[in-house]
């Protein structure tokens, strides 16, 4: 038989670890293990009920076809309202697009806009896919580790010391999956001075959790921050999150109108249009009653109190208190060097996961896969007592260790 050879592209890029860690936990929990999983990035609660009825009302008036390649007009109006209404950023419908998710459309841009040698600028910790997305797309990611000491956030300094000639993309997520750290308007100003001096830097803004964020955070995005930075921004949002729709796969961006012409170019030899139904969700989602986010906010933020409360009673780690998003990304630093009762020693913090996922059936991330360790990552879009059940097995498997 002929030996089976992927492409050298594919060969560069690694399976995500997030997603593997979720499977595992589902593998462990069909062969009759109690797990619980605290690895996907997802929330437990369940679609609004408005968003369904026009899913299936879609359905019954026959909006089934494919649509245009980008995004049906109605969806690319909400979307636009949506950018105007929330981050005061005006856009045409040909400066929008719309995508099979906002991993979808990340990718899209990248595809739209490397050349072999040109460098992205991506600050760790990251989501696990940026890196892979820029190698599959032929560019350099260019990783800049941001520091616990400053929330995980990247410095002004930072930034311009990492760019090149060659820098064609900052990537940019507040609030931040991993780590739930986000920027304020302060923060992203410093970051715009620099880009402002760049002007061949372009800039993603991945603001996927935009509307999950506590304490009175006031979120803003780079375009609006910096207003000559609109021609070379593409800010990236999505249903998935805030909606609870991640199943539905919904991504959508605005941007400079040859940067989205471009992007439309790589859907339509790739995937073509989103799911017709999910795009007439989505419009309901972005037009109707946001009352909910509150609601959920609020529970959000009383799981994250109680996770951070009780990883920091944990022996051998350290959680800081996120602004956003849905995660918690603990140091286990005090960990490292130790052994678990079968003998095996904790050297790194992959090793820390999977000794806690075998002794206890926690599932968590590694924090390596995300650019930056020894920590991991918990999701806590989760129901609360499960997530308490969790962290009491995260404290007695840390205090397990010699």
């Amino acid at each position: 038989m002929t030996t089976f050879e992927q492409s050298n592209a594919l060969s560069r890029v690694k399976p995500s670890p997030t997603l593997a860690t979720t499977q595992k936990a589902r593998e462990l929990k069909a062969a009759g293990r109690d797990v619980i999983s605290l690895g996907a990035g997802e929330p437990d609660f369940d679609t609004p009920d408005f968003v369904k009825e026009a899913a299936i009302k879609a359905i019954r008036d026959g909006k089934t076809k494919y649509t245009p390649v980008d995004g049906i007009p109605e969806l690319k109006e909400a979307v636009a309202a949506k950018f105007k209404r929330d981050n005061n950023l005006d856009y045409s419908l040909s400066q929008i697009s719309v995508g099979p998710g906002g991993k979808a459309v990340l990718y899209n841009a990248l595809v739209a806009t490397l050349n072999p040698g040109d460098e992205v600028i991506i600050p760790a910790p990251y989501w696990v896919s940026y890196p892979d997305m820029v190698l599959l797309a032929g560019g350099e990611p260019v990783v800049v580790k941001a520091s616990p000491d400053n929330q995980f956030k990247l410095t002004a300094e930072a930034l311009e010391k990492a760019i090149t000639p060659r820098t064609k993309w900052l990537i940019f997520n507040s609030p931040s999956n991993p780590t739930g750290a986000a920027y304020t308007r302060a923060e992203i100003k410093a970051l715009t001075d620099v880009l402002v001096k760049h002007p061949h830097v372009y800039i993603m803004s991945d603001d996927m959790y935009e509307h999950i964020v506590y304490d009175g955070f006031q979120f803003t995005t780079p375009a609006e921050v910096e207003p000559a930075l609109y021609d070379r921004t593409l800010t990236v949002n999505g249903a998935s999150k805030a909606y609870a729709m991640t199943g539905w796969r919904i991504g959508f961006a605005g941007g400079p109108q040859p940067l989205i012409k471009a992007m439309a170019k790589v859907m339509s030899q790739s995937t073509s249009n989103p799911c017709s139904i999910s795009q007439w969700a989505a419009v309901a989602a972005l037009n109707g009653d946001h009352s909910f986010l509150e609601e959920r906010n609020t529970a959000f933020k009383e799981r994250r109190d109680l996770v951070v409360s009780m990883l920091n009673q944990a022996s051998g780690l350290s959680c800081a208190t996120p602004e956003g998003a849905f995660y918690v990304y603990p140091s286990c630093a005090g960990v490292i060097g130790k052994k678990t009762p079968g003998g095996m020693t904790i050297e790194k913090d992959e090793d820390f996961t999977s000794a806690l996922l075998e002794a206890e059936g926690v599932a968590a991330v590694f924090g390596e896969a995300f650019g930056l360790g020894p920590f991991f990552r918990v999701s806590y879009a989760a129901a609360i007592d499960q997530l308490e059940d969790a962290c009491m097995r995260i404290q007695r498997f840390c205090g397990s260790l010699k």
